[in-house]
């Protein structure tokens, strides 16, 4: 086995690498086909979800095969290489089973014990063994990682420990209320109609919201969506909308999910804004200033399109702790997503040009314009951010009450970021996910998932190498059989007066023997080669009988082509 996987994930790269290195349907396809068009590679599966890309393959060289998958995926992804490499990890062998095993138990998922990867190994393996890139050994280990990833479910309570990326979302946004709480009597509209679109509708539905609008650019799956919802039995009522009616839907929703395919953005700010000028969800007013220590509510302020307070002067007590967060290295959150960026960030490059120190002096009379300049600033310092604890979320947005819910799952994203910074809205999105998930429990029952792992990795890696020397055994005991017959046949030369009862016991007695003595050896290496190190006992055997290597690698082929009819599509 020379299994070796190259990728990158939520665990090694930033949001903002993984969203540009996404990978479409025929992204995949020809990222596939190229690997095994690759001199290195005899077979490949590509692992492509929200969080992770990984190219799996069978190789022959190591250093070459690295070096081939890490292009392929630069060329594939666009990100050049010389950007990704920083951000590739790079498993080989047991390492590389131990990795797609992990992965398949949730061990390494955003959210520790999510079962929906299991789904997406599947189609991998399906996609696979569709372009016939898939063999043996990618067949084997799928497979096999779909079984251990179902008995960790089964078996331990690691369910306890995780969840579906939306429902961990769902409780992002509801803070700190019962998610059923939270959802109730609310209207939701959900983009895309793909398998994480769906989950979200199902489970938005089983929550209690009352309504759920699905919109999608082919329309059949939409409707389709929407029949299975109202068939669903939970009361919720459900609706179709075509792609361009989205805008008009945002004025009448509490909460968006979107995840779709694609490559620009499905809500902009300047959607999001208008849609909260017009009334906002179920025609809400804007939520009033809360009065001041003395009880009185200052005077609205005219708002920027981007809900910026401009009266004359920036809000001084929000210039004062956007200074202190500058000065300090972090960025305020104001949009109720917490977020930070590293400290020691390069101040120079700030278009405010702040100074350290006192807040209201450092930014006083700096216009909307410019604060909005800083804001953007501060976001893509958050590309290098090391990620730290969240300090706590909020119902409340700088005393604005949360009026529409947005849950982006997309990546690349759907939602443009900038929205958190519009008064009255809450992102959630997967780097925030990534943020919040680091300070998840985790549950006992990991160390549990982490010993089948262990037992399981083991057990193929025994049954991978045992298979390996199988041919070898085959070819020689079919050498064995070629020579007795060959004896027999010179015997019927040499005493041709035996009748058919006596010829029948020589060749059966000289059948025995040669069985016996091959016994012993054939079972002693099969185990010798199952243990690790063990690859060179065929080759020893191959010596030692002066095996033809064509016969070998014959027997090798046939069993392959077996394999690969049996196994079937993934299951």
């Amino acid at each position: 086995m020379s299994l070796l996987v190259v990728g990158l994930s939520h665990r090694s790269a930033p949001v903002s690498v993984l969203e540009r290195a996404s990978l479409n349907a025929d992204a995949k396809v020809k990222l596939l086909r190229d690997t095994l068009a690759a001199e290195p590679a005899a077979e490949a599966a590509v692992l492509a979800t929200c969080n992770r890309i990984e190219l799996y393959a069978d190789v022959d060289k190591f250093h070459a095969g690295v070096a081939e998958l890490s292009t392929l995926l630069a060329q594939h992804s666009g990100v050049a290489l010389e950007e990704l490499t920083p951000y590739l990890y790079v498993h080989y062998e047991d390492r590389a089973v131990h990795h797609l095993f992990s992965v398949a138990c949730g061990l390494d998922s955003m959210v520790v014990g999510e079962g929906q990867i299991l789904g997406q190994i599947k189609d991998a393996l399906a996609l696979g063994q569709e372009l016939h890139t898939a063999g043996r050994l990618i067949n084997d280990l799928f497979q096999q990682a779909l079984r251990v990833g179902k008995r960790a479910h089964s078996e331990t309570g690691i369910d306890r420990a995780g969840q579906s990326l939306v429902t961990f979302g769902l409780e992002q946004l509801a803070v700190h209320l019962p998610v059923g709480e939270w959802a109730a009597g609310k209207r939701a509209l959900v983009i895309g109609a793909g398998s994480m679109s769906s989950l979200a509708a199902a489970t938005l539905a089983r929550v209690g919201v009352a309504e759920v609008v699905v919109a999608n650019r082919t329309a059949e799956r939409a409707e389709r969506l929407v029949e299975i919802l109202v068939a669903s039995g939970t009361g919720v009522r459900a609706r179709s909308v075509a792609m361009a009616s989205v805008a008009d839907e945002l004025t009448r929703v509490d909460v968006v999910v979107s995840c779709t395919g694609a490559t620009g953005l499905v809500l902009t700010g300047d959607d999001v804004a208008a849609a909260l000028a017009a009334g906002g969800p179920a025609g809400l007013i804007p939520s009033p200033p809360l009065p001041d220590s003395r009880g009185f509510a200052p005077a609205p302020a005219p708002q920027t399109p981007m809900g910026l307070d401009v009266a004359g002067a920036v809000d001084a007590g929000v210039v004062a702790r956007l200074a202190a967060a500058a000065a300090a290295g972090v960025r305020l959150a104001d949009g109720g997503v917490a977020r930070t960026i590293a400290p020691g960030a390069d101040r120079d490059g700030c278009p405010v040009d702040a100074p350290a120190g006192d807040g209201r002096a450092a930014i006083a009379g700096v216009d909307a314009s410019s604060l909005e300049l800083h804001g953007t600033w501060a976001d893509q310092g958050e590309a290098a951010a090391q990620r730290q604890p969240r300090r706590g979320v909020r119902a409340h947005v700088d005393g604005v009450a949360v009026r529409l819910a947005l849950l982006d799952l997309a990546m690349p994203r759907d939602i443009d970021a900038a929205v958190h910074r519009i008064p009255g809205v809450r992102l959630v999105d997967i780097e925030s996910l990534a943020e919040a998930s680091a300070d998840a429990p985790m549950a006992a029952d990991v160390d549990a998932v982490r010993g089948i792992v262990a037992e399981e990795v083991a057990a193929f890696g025994a049954a991978q190498r045992a298979a390996h020397i199988t041919p070898t055994v085959v070819a020689l005991r079919a050498m064995a059989a070629e020579v007795v017959a060959m004896e027999v046949a010179r015997l019927d030369g040499r005493v041709p007066d035996l009748d058919e009862r006596q010829r029948a016991e020589v060749t059966q007695t000289v059948r025995r023997v040669v069985d016996k003595l091959l016994h012993a050896p054939t079972v002693r290496v099969k185990q010798l080669a199952s243990e690790p190190g063990g690859a060179g006992y065929a080759e020893a055997l191959r010596e030692l009988f002066d095996l033809d290597p064509q016969t070998v690698a014959s027997v090798s082929r046939a069993d392959a082509a077996d394999k690969n009819d049996d196994s079937g599509r993934a299951s």
